[in-house]
This record gives structure tokens, C-alpha cells and sequence, in this order.
């Protein structure tokens, strides 16, 4: 029986690039699709634990699911699929998930779920996909796919990948970058003469590094960043190794008053 790969998005079961990522990947195995059945654009790693999920078979291996892409992982890996996955493949997002946004993407957190739940797990996303299509994505996907079946990733990581638009000069590794929001959120006032707010509406600026992921994209590169899932700052617990005695001396201290 040929491997199982799993294929999810956070633009939902009919956007382009998630076709385009499991047409890329049938090459690898017998590939599955289980998506949210509408956007879920910048939902991060949320999980539905409040209201029952429901499940819609669209095609064969094609199935909608009325939550996030967290929850489109965890149905699909846990329950759904005949087998484990050897591969949870998140994408082709509709635009790209560079540097500090990873926190807030939704396709990046399908990739996360994939790894806690302890299969190899890649994210990919195309710059401007309406202005150039999506055509440069699948190659990328399956070259990274590839490689990664084959060598594996270290524990708890998860590679995250972003195609430039247009022809694609190479793949380089890369880190993430840092981006500042100069004017991220303007304030409006509707017809009744209450304010109201949007987020994220000023165009980011970056920090300049040649390393980065939005550096070699620019230069049309695609990226690829591995992102590790152990958030501890191993230096800094070394580093305030004397705050544990003074923060119980000052908690015990307060407990006498």
C-alpha cells in the first residue's frame, strides 16, 4: 500500500493552491485532503473544543471540515485516515508567511500540529499567487517533500517554505526575519459616530538580513526556514538561575503578612 501524505490549507477545501500542493505530492503516496470548508486566514493554532466538528466528503480522499486547520490535522491523523501519514503538507497559502507572521498563520500551524503529533511536517506559501499564479509552488513543494522523507527532521521541527512570484531562481535555507509594523492599526468611525478599528493595515517594514527568509525571497529565492517547537530560551533559564531563591523569598514573605 502506498504511504499516506496529508494535504491541508487555512484558505479552505476549494482554494488553487491546496490543489496544486496535492497534485505536487501525489507522486509521493496516496495523498489526503482534509480542510477547513472555509477560510481560516490568520487563526494560528487555534483547536475547536467548544462545539462538535462535522465532516463533509467532497471527493475521494477529499474531505471539509467546519474548523481550523489545527482541527483538519487532528481529525485527519487521529481518526480519519486509514493510516498515519508519513507527511503533513500545509498549503500553498495565497500569499506568503515570512518572519514573525508564522505566529499568527494558520497554514504554518497545521505544520505544527502535524509535528506534535509526531509526523514530518512542512508548511508552503507563494508570494502574490493572483498577480503570477501559482506554478512555481508544486516543484518547490515536492523537491522539499522529498528530501524531507528521506532525511527526516530533528525532533519537534518542522520546515516552513515560501516560493517567490514568478520564476524561481533556487532554494536557499534560510532564518526567519523580523518585520516592524509602522502603522498597523487605523481607527475609524462609523455612520453612528462610534469608533472602529482594522489591524494590520500599514505595509510591513524588515529588518535588514541577508539571512533571513524575506531576503531570499526578494532576490526570488524560495526559502526554507526550519522552525523548532521547544519555545525555551535554554540561555536566558540558565542565566536567571538566582531568581528562583529571591521570587520564594518575596512569595514567602508575602504569606507571612
Amino acid at each position: 500500500m502506498a504511504p499516506v501524505i496529508l494535504v491541508t490549507n487555512d484558505d479552505g477545501i476549494h482554494a488553487r493552491g491546496l490543489q496544486v500542493l496535492a497534485d505536487a505530492l501525489a507522486v509521493l503516496g496516496e495523498v489526503y485532503v482534509v480542510a477547513p470548508d472555509r477560510e481560516q486566514s490568520a487563526v494560528g493554532h487555534a483547536l475547536t473544543l467548544h462545539r462538535p466538528l462535522r465532516v463533509d466528503r467532497v471527493a475521494e480522499r477529499k474531505f471539509a471540515v467546519n474548523g481550523t486547520p489545527s482541527d483538519c490535522v487532528n481529525l485527519a491523523v487521529l481518526g480519519l485516515l486509514p493510516e498515519p501519514p508519513v507527511l503533513v503538507a500545509a498549503g500553498v497559502n495565497h500569499g506568503t508567511n515570512l518572519g514573525d507572521d508564522v505566529t499568527y498563520s494558520g497554514t504554518v500551524a497545521a505544520a505544527m500540529e502535524g509535528t506534535l503529533l509526531g509526523v514530518p511536517s512542512l508548511a508552503i506559501s507563494q508570494a502574490d499567487p493572483d498577480a503570477e499564479g501559482l506554478d512555481g509552488a508544486g516543484p518547490v513543494a515536492l523537491a522539499v517533500a522529498t528530501r524531507l522523507l528521506v532525511e527526516g527532521l530533528p525532533a519537534k521541527t518542522l520546515l516552513n517554505v515560501n516560493v517567490p512570484r514568478g520564476a524561481v531562481k533556487g532554494i536557499r535555507l534560510t532564518r526567519l526575519g523580523h518585520r516592524i509594523y509602522r502603522e498597523k492599526v487605523i481607527r475609524e468611525v462609523d455612520p453612528r459616530g462610534r469608533p472602529y478599528y482594522w489591524i494590520g493595515a500599514g505595509p510591513p517594514e524588515w529588518a535588514e538580513d541577508s539571512g533571513a527568509d524575506i531576503a531570499a525571497v526578494h532576490a526570488g529565492f524560495a526559502s526554507v526556514t526550519p522552525l523548532h517547537l521547544d519555545l525555551t530560551h535554554h540561555g536566558a533559564l540558565g542565566r536567571m538561575g538566582e531568581w528562583e531563591g529571591a521570587l520564594n523569598a518575596v512569595l514567602k514573605k508575602k504569606r507571612k503578612q
